[in-house]
Parts: C-alpha cells; sequence; structure tokens
C-alpha cells in the first residue's frame, strides 16, 4: 500500500478539479475521496515525499528534526499572552511538514467525540467571556463517516461501556494490552472506574494489504516503516495516487489564494522546491493545511475585495484557537514492565468525559496509560523532580527507572476564546517573504481547574494500581500547541463563523476548508479521528456539489 503509484502530471495553467492544500490526517482522506470519485485533484503539500523505507529508529535525529522535515528553518512564529504584549519569537505551534503531516508521527489514539461534545450549549448554557457553542451538526450526522474511518483508515479496538452508539464493530480487536494497560486496569477496578481497550488508528491483524504492528516501540514521534500505524502516507495517499487522478507535488508552499472578478478562487500561488513562484489553476480549493496554517493562508490572502483576508467577513479567521489539556502522573513499580515496546497506549477510561457542573466550572475528559519516553528523553526528563542530575546515583536511577514507571495522563477541554488567535506577525518574515505566524493565547481558569481536577484523578489511579512512588508534571498556561484546533470554525450564522456546516466558506462558494480549524468545541484530547469522519463527510457533500454543478 505504501509504494507510490505512477502519477499524473498536470499543468499549472488548466484549471484541475480540486487543488487541495496540505496532505495530513484530512489533505489525505480529501485526496482519496475526490480523486476515486473521478476528479482530477492536485495535492500541495510544504514538506518533503518520504517514503517508509526512509524512516529511522533515530531518536536524537527525531527530537531535533523528527528525522521527517518537522523545523521549519526560516519560518519563524512568535507568541504572547495578550494583544497588550510585544510577541516573542519563538517555537509554539508544532506539526509535521511531511507528505501525510502529522498522522505519520503521532500517536494514533482514535477516540471518536461522545454526543455530548456538539451540543454542550445546549445542556449546560452560555460561559461568559467565551465562543462556547453547539455545532452545526450532531453526533448522528458524523456517525457513519467515524465508522468510515474505522474501515478505510483501519483502527483496532473493542466497543467500551461509555462509547456513543456505532453503527459497525470495530474491523479488527484491539492491540494486546501492555504492562501500563494492566496496572491502569488494576487501578482503575480498584476505584470502580470503568478501564476499556484503547481504539487506536495502528493495526493489529493484516488490513488492507498492509501488515500489523510489529511492536517496535519507535511508534509516537516516529514514522512506521512497516505501514501499520494508519497515517495517510499509509492509508490515504496510496489509494489516491492509484487512481490516476492525483498528482501529490511535495515540497510546494503556497503563498496566497487569488481570485477573479466574482469573487472565486482561481488560482493556488506556491514557491516549488527551487523557490520558483508557480500559481496552479483550479475550479475548486480545498484547503487541509491544519488549524495554524489555514487561517495564515487566508489572512495572507487579503485583497481589494478582501481586505481583512480570504473569507474573513465575519473577522472570526484566526480566531477561537483551542487545543487540549495534557495531565502526566507518573508511577515507579517494583517489576520490570518493557513498557519501552509496542505502541503509546492501551487502555483508556471515559468515566469523567462529561462536564459535571457540581465541579464548579467547565469541563471533562478522558484518561489513558503509556511510556512517553525513549532511552534519551527518558534520561533526560523521565526521572522524579528529586533524583541527582549526573554522577553515579543518577546512571543507577536511570537504569532502574526506565523500565518501571507508567505514565497516567489526563486529557481534557479547552475553551474557545475569541482572544486566543493566531495572526500574522508584522515584524516576522520566512525565507519566502511570507509573514511568519503570531500566537495570543492565554488559557481560562476552567480550563487549568479541570486539569487539576484530572491531576487528582490520575494520582488516585496511580496509588490504587500498586505504584512504589508516584511524581507529577506541573500544571502550567500552554504556552505551545500540538492539536491546532478552532480557528476557522463551522456555523450556521456566517457572522460568527467562517464555514458552514458542509464545510464551505461563507464567502467564497468554490472554497472549502477542511480540518482541525472547522472545530467548534475542543473534544477531550484525540482530535484526529473526528478531523477524519469530517474531512469523510465533507468530501461527500463536495462530490455531490461538484456533479450537481453546484460549486
Amino acid at each position: 500500500m505504501a509504494m507510490q503509484a505512477e502519477q499524473p502530471k498536470f499543468t499549472t495553467r488548466t484549471p484541475v478539479d480540486f487543488v487541495v492544500i496540505g496532505s495530513g490526517a484530512a489533505g489525505g482522506v480529501m485526496a482519496k475521496e475526490l480523486s476515486t470519485a473521478g476528479f482530477d485533484v492536485v495535492v500541495l503539500e510544504q514538506g518533503p515525499y518520504v517514503t517508509p523505507d526512509k524512516f529511522m529508529h533515530d531518536e536524537i535525529g527525531n527530537s531535533t528534526k523528527r528525522g521527517l522535515g518537522f523545523t521549519a528553518d526560516g519560518d519563524p512564529q512568535s507568541f504572547r499572552v495578550s494583544e497588550d504584549e510585544k510577541a516573542e519569537e519563538r517555537r509554539n505551534l508544532y506539526y509535521l511538514r511531511v507528505v501525510g503531516g502529522t498522522s505519520i508521527h503521532f500517536t494514533a489514539n482514535y477516540w471518536r467525540f461522545h454526543e455530548v461534545d456538539f451540543i454542550e450549549r445546549s445542556l449546560l448554557g452560555p460561559i461568559a467571556g467565551t465562543g462556547f457553542a453547539d455545532w452545526p451538526i450532531t453526533y448522528e450526522e458524523l456517525e457513519p463517516y467515524y465508522t468510515k474511518v474505522d474501515w478505510e483508515v483501519g483502527v483496532s479496538g473493542a466497543v467500551g461501556p461509555t462509547d456513543s452508539f456505532r453503527s459497525r464493530s470495530y474491523p479488527m480487536p484491539p492491540l494486546p494490552v501492555k504492562s501500563s494497560g494492566v496496572l491502569f486496569e488494576k487501578g482503575a477496578k480498584k476505584m470502580g472506574w470503568h478501564a476499556f481497550p484503547a481504539p487506536m488508528a495502528i493495526l493489529s491483524e493484516p488490513f488492507n494489504g498492509r501488515p500489523p504492528c510489529q511492536h517496535c516501540g519507535f511508534c509516537m514521534s516516529f514514522g512506521c516503516e512497516f505501514s501499520a500505524k494508519s497515517s495517510s502516507l499509509a492509508a490515504m495517499i496510496p489509494v489516491a495516487e492509484a487512481s490516476g487522478h492525483c498528482e501529490i507535488r511535495p515540497e510546494s508552499t503556497v503563498a496566497r489564494l487569488e481570485t477573479d472578478d466574482s469573487g472565486r478562487v482561481r488560482d493556488v500561488v506556491y514557491f516549488d522546491r527551487n523557490g520558483t513562484e508557480q500559481a496552479q489553476r483550479a475550479k475548486a480549493v480545498v484547503l487541509c493545511a491544519n488549524g495554524a496554517e489555514t487561517p495564515r493562508l487566508l489572512l495572507m490572502s487579503e485583497s481589494n475585495r478582501f481586505p481583512d483576508g480570504l473569507a474573513n467577513s465575519s473577522g472570526k479567521v484566526g480566531k477561537y484557537l483551542m487545543g487540549n489539556g495534557q495531565v502526566h502522573v507518573y508511577g515507579y513499580y517494583e517489576h520490570r514492565l518493557n513498557d519501552y515496546k509496542s505502541v503509546q497506549v492501551t487502555r483508556i477510561l471515559h468515566d469523567f468525559y462529561n462536564s459535571d457542573p457540581s465541579r464548579g466550572f467547565y469541563g471533562g475528559g478522558g484518561m489513558d496509560a503509556r511510556f512517553q519516553f525513549n532511552p534519551v528523553s527518558f534520561a533526560l526528563r523521565g526521572l522524579p523532580p528529586d533524583a541527582p542530575r549526573w554522577g553515579s546515583e543518577y546512571k543507577k536511577m536511570v537504569g532502574e527507572y526506565f523500565n518501571r514507571v507508567v505514565d497516567v495522563n489526563g486529557h481534557t477541554t479547552v475553551l474557545p476564546q475569541e482572544s486566543n488567535n493566531i495572526s500574522l506577525d508584522p515584524n516576522l518574515k520566512d525565507k519566502y517573504g511570507r509573514p511568519g505566524m503570531r500566537t495570543t493565547y492565554k488559557d481560562h481558569p476552567d480550563d487549568m481547574a479541570v486539569q487539576e481536577f484530572f491531576r487528582e484523578r490520575c494520582e488516585e489511579l496511580v496509588e490504587a494500581s500498586g505504584a512504589l512512588r508516584m511524581w507529577n508534571r506541573s500544571i502550567n498556561t500552554t504556552t505551545g500547541h500540538a492539536h491546532l484546533l478552532g480557528t476557522c470554525r463551522m456555523g450556521n450564522d456566517p457572522g460568527e463563523s467562517v464555514i458552514d456546516k458542509f464545510h464551505r466558506t461563507h464567502d467564497v462558494p468554490n472554497l472549502f476548508i477542511s480540518d482541525g480549524s472547522s472545530f467548534v468545541s475542543s473534544g477531550r484530547g484525540q482530535p484526529t479521528m473526528t478531523i477524519q469522519a469530517l474531512a469523510f463527510r465533507a468530501a461527500d457533500h463536495i462530490i455531490q456539489f461538484a456533479k450537481k454543478g453546484e460549486i
């Protein structure tokens, strides 16, 4: 499945049916769905095309360069807490620039949202100072597309006691439970909670010509050379390429979208691998660039007709940036665990998924157990805070603790606030002269409160599981995001949202957006499954619009 098929070569001056910008979780789905429906598609990806045989078990290389073209040298970012501050230049938005995007090296947790995620505003009422809102779609509308992700992308798992309804079972059983999962189940059972097998976009059995997980242990932060991890590169891109209607054009950095006299997108202007400016003509464009790059491109595409940026008549492009909270509590156990092998997560629980007004704050989440280290990262960051940092005792502890530690995580909600946003930094330029991205972000007090709540629950579980000692990572305000959500939110009101319920921008009829930017709320920490379900649903509607001549 990971072999590259012969691709068509489309000319830039002849309009293709669709240009898809980005090849990650959503872009891969969009490319596959549109091309297999018979439409000619060009996918513009700013990163390189790295085939699985080039993936390496190189922890140091991956931590600095991710081994996959992660860094964006010459593409600066800045951060500030409020608009009153001068932004400090530093990286704070984390994603992978490569064909397949961040799905190449993600953890592959594939929780579905629950029904409640889509209607919380109606259930709980307004939250002052936020953009807390219902989605314009329901779980029932999205459920067939969650199932499509399970069966087309490849998800292993078993139905949990707190899951929302599903129309079809998983296509394959869950991955084997690890030591961390056994301890997690032990602690949960003692607390009266309900652990269950983690749904993972990693194969437990042969599937669609791909082999199952080999349990090598180089999973999160690494590309899977076996293609057992269901990345966009492994599961979607090969199908798109095999259609004969899709050209993947790597190392193509989009600079702006240009419109014609009627306000429709006509050209996608980009820099090719030689730094030469090109323009691909298109009948329609689907932005799948992620929750940071998508608003950046819209804001960079201002014109006399769209002076505040393309598709930004609402002024909401870039606004309501959300991520997810993540809590870490570590347990040290008597026996060797060998948890550095295999996938990250094998058991989760959702007993505290829903927000409970009796807690005094908004928010909920899920929990899992994992070992989020390789040898070097553990030696640098894995020991308790009171451990020595050098000398014989340090070396002794690294050797002893590396195989006896479990990291119990809480994954939590974040509220949408209009003041949290992505904008263009007026002082920073990348190597192409494009404005750098400026993040303005400050957690809502409820975001911090729900993390404290989950830290306490994680400590209870670690203690109940029999840990000999326990420590945690302090909870601090967020200064960086890997989950990039909410910056071109979906909605029925063109004055309060950027796209409609079918992912079409309110302002430009032949411009669609499908990635994390469309989220109205943050969910509970694992957004990629929902990003792909939304992409399948959006593609379904876009195909129908195109066939009826309604784009």
